[in-house]
């Protein structure tokens, strides 16, 4: 009697217990594309555009190739649900610096810390592995609680870009945070 053949593992990137990161298949684009319509989350990022699933799944094969920028997936480990995606961007070798993005894309899945467990596992491979020396971001005033999450995890805010997003009728200031590698290694590793 045969056995059935196992669905094959989904690759881990970077885990924790409850949550792993893991590159973008072109399968994925069912998945994430609805994410894009979410209207809470196309305020906190600023969303101004539409996308076609073509548009998305172009990006996605294109971000693949770029050796500036490493896209991961947010996925639960209890069942392989996509609740997000984490970015560094603009890898820059010679500064040793990149941007970071951060997505978690419903309410249901936000408030839970897993945002934060997704960045501190990115930071530790920006800092760790791509040896990077200073890791940025950029959010809007108006999302304090990720402004709290980010500062509770090392970010130093930097400045303020002054009316920098139009959105809903109203201008909004964009803050820019800041991680050092040192920063990094004295908060979350050990030696």
């Amino acid at each position: 009697m045969s056995q059935p053949t196992p669905a094959p593992r989904v690759p881990r990137l970077l885990q924790t217990e409850r949550i792993y990161l893991r590159p973008f298949e072109t399968t994925d684009v069912d998945a994430y594309f609805p994410g894009l319509f979410d209207a809470e989350m196309r305020r906190l990022t600023g969303t101004q555009n539409s996308f076609t699933r073509t548009q998305v799944g172009k990006f996605i094969e294109n971000a693949g190739q770029d050796d500036s920028r490493l896209m991961l997936l947010i996925a639960l480990q209890d069942n392989d649900q996509i609740i997000g995606e984490v970015a560094l961007m603009d890898m820059h070798a010679k500064n040793r610096s990149a941007h970071v993005r951060i997505g978690i894309d419903r309410a249901e899945h936000q408030g839970k810390g897993y945002g934060s467990e997704a960045l501190l596992l990115m930071l530790d491979y920006g800092f760790g592995i791509c040896n990077l020396h200073r890791i940025e971001l950029e959010v809007y005033a108006f999302n304090e609680r990720a402004i709290r999450a980010y500062e509770k995890l090392g970010f130093q805010r930097e400045g303020t870009r002054r009316d920098a997003l139009y959105y809903n009728h109203r201008y909004h200031d964009a803050i820019l945070m800041s991680m050092l590698e040192h920063e990094f290694r004295e908060r979350h590793t050990a030696g």
